[in-house]
């Protein structure tokens, strides 16, 4: 068993789906949600590769009973935990985004009627 290629396997896959997510971030910013769910799903796909390869290091680990690790595996694991973590975050920021997109669309609709309403005042 490779130690060190499995936690830099964990650790590209980590990363790749932390840049995804940020980027799906960015376009909820933006209010373009069409992009957002492609994004989160290639962060989801990044994410699956990773624990793939986690269970199949902690299976090996069982039959071979490594019993020290290096430091660059305790850092692969801490690297997708947080980035876990931060989908789970990055996730409701996303929903509050789409909310308030909504809320200022139709407060933007409101502002309109009151707009024309004023002006249909003035003329009468």
């Amino acid at each position: 068993m490779n130690v060190e290629q499995y936690s830099m396997k964990l650790i590209l896959h980590a990363g790749n789906a932390k840049n995804y997510m940020y980027e799906a971030l960015e376009h909820a910013r933006e209010a373009s949600f069409d992009q957002v769910e492609g994004k989160m799903k290639l962060a989801d796909s990044e994410l699956l590769q990773a624990h793939q390869i986690q269970t199949s290091f902690i299976q090996e680990d069982a039959r071979e009973q490594i019993g020290s690790y290096p430091v660059i595996l305790v850092h692969a694991q801490d690297h997708l935990m947080t980035v876990m973590t931060e989908k789970n975050l990055i996730g409701e920021l996303i929903m509050m985004y789409e909310k308030q997109h909504e809320i200022e669309r139709k407060l933007d609709g409101v502002v309109e009627k009151v707009v024309e309403i004023q002006k249909a005042e003035k003329i009468n």
